[in-house]
């Protein structure tokens, strides 16, 4: 299938490095990982025993790292005794809402984390493919829809601005000491294994499973992009085989979407309707600092990489709704 990373002897054995692997694309990415056979590490910071990574076991068949992705001795550590070849750069605080709250310790992970993980990469001659989550927050608030990678990188609230500004970091440092680094940028994830239940998605489901209304803390007009979170585990190994393949590719940045962009509403709407729930969602209109809609273009990972999404929004939500009511039945 296009798009998808086959099992080939790439991944086999390879020394990997993943930051932020107890949250919600860290579950997938390592479990896909394993499924390729590759020689993961993992820098962990907060344990998290309902993540993915614990809850499925997939814990147990990595080499944990307890530490900080601030502590550039300890990165450098980690890339030169196990030897690290891939890495995938995910630590973040991923909520806008926290990052409005509490500004210094998003920027702090967000960009000095960034900077930190690019110069220790950058001192360790062993790595050959860096992959960086940004995001499509990256761009902050534009005039032109759909975002393609030529759109000026300009965030003004603070989870956007944390991002804009560890995207141009890494293409810093692509561009100045050729780090073999490239940056995705996509919309908003959602899958099984999130359980940061302010977040449209999980919050929505787990009222209806509840029987409570959904609460929409927008006024459920945000248009945006939801990316089913297999996609992005696939999206991400794909960029780093490319990346090791072809060094003109450092300093690059893909966007990934599924390329169908709904409003807030439409999307609790959808999932009430697969749900078969007549629920009506209650809309509190307090959400601010955010962006009234974003949504990308991604013809550049089409054309380039090969890349196409494996999963159409309806599916991506049902395998979501299967995950949730066995993750609910487990915890009763």
């Amino acid at each position: 299938m296009e798009g998808v990373v086959m099992k080939t002897s790439f991944w086999q054995d390879r020394p990997t490095l993943v930051t932020g692997a107890t949250g919600l694309l860290g579950g997938w990415l390592v479990r896909r990982l394993l499924e390729l056979d590759a020689d993961i590490v993992c820098l962990v910071r907060d344990w998290v025993p309902q993540s993915e990574m614990v809850r499925a076991e997939l814990a147990d068949r990595v080499k944990i790292v307890r530490g900080d992705v601030r502590d550039q001795e300890l990165l450098e550590r980690i890339l030169g005794e196990y030897e690290i070849e891939a890495v995938f750069h995910l630590a973040a605080q991923t909520i806008v809402g926290i990052a409005n709250r509490n500004p210094v310790s998003t920027f702090d992970t967000n960009i000095r984390g960034t900077w930190t993980l690019l110069e220790a990469c950058r001192r360790s001659p062993k790595v050959r493919s860096i992959v960086m989550a940004s995001s499509d927050k990256a761009y902050g608030d534009q005039k032109q829809l759909p975002y393609d990678e030529d759109t000026p990188l300009q965030g003004r609230y603070p989870y956007d601005v944390s991002k804009s500004a560890a995207d141009l970091l890494a293409q810093s440092y692509a561009t100045t000491w050729k780090l073999p680094v490239a940056i995705t940028r996509c919309g908003n994830f959602y899958g099984g294994g999130d359980l940061n239940w302010n977040r449209v998605v999980p919050g929505t489901i787990r009222s209806v499973l509840r029987g409570q209304r959904p609460v929409i803390r927008s006024n459920g007009q945000y248009i945006r992009d939801y990316f089913y979170i297999e996609d992005a585990a696939e999206a991400y190994l794909l960029l780093a085989q490319k990346l090791s393949q072809k060094v003109e590719l450092a300093g690059e940045a893909f966007n990934f979407s599924n390329e169908t962009p709904l409003s807030v509403l439409e999307l609790v709407e959808r999932i009430l309707k697969l749900m078969g729930s007549k629920l009506k969602p209650v809309i509190r209109n307090e959400a601010s600092n955010e962006i009234l809609r974003q949504y990308l273009d991604a013809k550049k990972a089409r054309k380039v990489l090969g890349w196409k999404p494996m999963f159409t929004l309806n599916e991506g939500l049902n395998k979501t709704i299967g995950w949730y009511r066995k993750f609910f039945a487990d915890e009763k």
